[in-house]
């Protein structure tokens, strides 16, 4: 389902602290400020990031992987993607990422997040782990990723090789993923306050892995069993409110998580004492409004070490989750006629998906990454430069959703540490700006729900 719902589907009584207006004090020329298509955020064009060799962030394919996104019929393609080959100026490194954005300004929240979020994460990595010593963990036995299924070592010193390693790499993705959202918080050209974006990323450095998560876009390996027959392996959670572990914490902080009666399905998280603005997904970047109330932007950090079986990673939103289980999706990219068609042939897929499961409902936006994970000497893949590309505003038509699909593993064996991650938060310092209050939140709240791209689904 979609991550946040109108003042169409829930009217605030007049007079009440859910009426636009109530103890705001307006802004001069803000609606001009935060909605304007000529800030210096949209017109990013000439960044020097986006012409970075190996970086793509549009429609495209390299050898080691494809990326296709379409817009759906509810505005502004708010997905966005990217695939990073030489991350972090290592050779053997490959980051990828997909975000799909919610609010009226979801799709600038995401693109945001894709252009920031790698750049902060690879300083993070680089601290703790210089580049000149990365060779040293891939020939090293004893700090190798495993993945929470295998039989630990017998040897200590590898066990305590592994778990610090693992350590580190969670920290930076600790950190990496709170700095960004605190920036998300004081930046002057995106209002983030009732906008944000889910982000599933991953960096695979050699054969080892590591995935963090926030929200609700997902991660599927396709991988061979024992009977060499292809199998899909989901390698996150859909981080949804209705988790036993994300509903508590979303209820000692006084938000409110309950579904709607026309969509049970659905569980949604509420403030205290307002209806609104009913956001679909237990973790966030951005959605400032509820961050006092339970929400949170820590991810969901796990590892896993690769093996020949293993073929390939979709990394995509859940405009294609939402209709396609972890199976066809696999199915699908397996059969491909090229490894430089399949995300696109993946997101056709579930358009078509759309059209038939839900034809009253308007088709979500559809964001898919391909990484494969050996090499293929038998397609000729085109390299980014030579796929045609989508402006990054997006104008390709076509739906977007609501469905459901199962996860894997359950709230209680998320890998991320929570109190781990809430001393990290506690140590951030306070920095200059102007701070949300609750009681703003609640009036800004029913504004932006007014807005014309704030509709039910998104």
């Amino acid at each position: 389902m979609g991550s946040c719902l109108s003042a169409e589907t829930r009217s605030p009584t007049p007079g009440s602290p859910c009426s636009p207006g109530f103890g705001v004090k307006k802004r001069k020329n803000s609606k001009k400020r935060l909605g304007s298509r000529n800030s210096s955020f949209d017109s990013r064009r000439d960044d020097p990031l986006h012409r970075v060799p190996g970086r793509m962030y549009l429609n495209g394919a390299s050898e080691a992987a494809c990326i296709f996104t379409q817009q759906g019929k509810k505005g502004p393609n708010q997905d966005a993607m990217v695939v990073w080959e030489n991350f972090g100026s290592r050779t053997d490194t490959v980051f990828c990422g997909v975000f799909d954005g919610h609010g009226p300004y979801g799709h600038m929240v995401a693109k945001r997040v894709r252009d920031n979020l790698p750049l902060k994460l690879s300083a993070y990595w680089e601290a703790i782990v210089p580049i000149n010593s990365a060779s040293n963990i891939n020939n090293s036995e004893d700090a190798s990723f495993v993945s929470a299924e295998e039989e630990p070592s017998a040897n200590n010193n590898s066990e305590e090789s592994q778990s610090d390693l693992f350590q580190t790499l969670k920290d930076a993705f600790l950190k990496a993923f709170k700095v960004m959202d605190r920036e998300l918080k004081f930046h002057k050209s995106v209002d983030c306050f009732c906008s944000g974006t889910t982000a599933v990323t991953l960096i695979k450095q050699g054969e080892y892995l590591v995935v963090g998560n926030v929200g609700d876009s997902r991660a599927v390996m396709g991988t061979r069993n024992g009977e060499n027959a292809l199998v899909a392996v989901q390698l996150t959670v859909d981080l949804k409110p209705n988790l036993p572990a994300e509903a508590e914490r979303i209820k000692k902080c006084r938000g409110r998580v309950f579904a709607l009666r026309d969509e049970p399905e659905v569980c949604r998280v509420w403030l205290p004492n307002c209806d609104s603005p009913g956001l679909a997904m237990a973790r966030a970047f951005g959605d400032f409004c509820l961050k006092d109330f339970g929400l949170i932007s820590v991810p969901d950090v796990s590892f896993r070490r690769l093996t020949e079986q293993d073929e390939f990673i979709v990394l995509a939103s859940d405009g294609i989750w939402d209709v396609l289980s972890n199976e066809e999706v696999v199915a699908i990219v397996a059969s491909a006629p090229s490894r430089s068609s399949a995300a696109r042939a993946l997101v056709e897929s579930a358009v078509r998906a759309w059209r038939y499961k839900y034809p009253t409902s308007k088709v979500d936006d559809c964001a898919a990454v391909c990484l494969y994970l050996h090499s293929n000497d038998t397609n000729v893949i085109s390299s980014a430069s030579s796929i045609s590309k989508l402006e990054d505003d997006d104008d390709a038509s076509e739906p977007s959703g609501l469905g459901r699909s199962s996860t894997v593993r359950t709230g209680k064996e998320i890998a991320l540490d929570e109190s781990e991650a809430e001393k990290l938060i506690k140590e951030e310092d306070i920095e200059p700006g102007t701070e949300y209050s609750a009681l703003e939140g609640v009036a800004r709240v029913n504004t932006l729900l007014n807005l014309p791209r704030f509709v039910p689904g998104k």
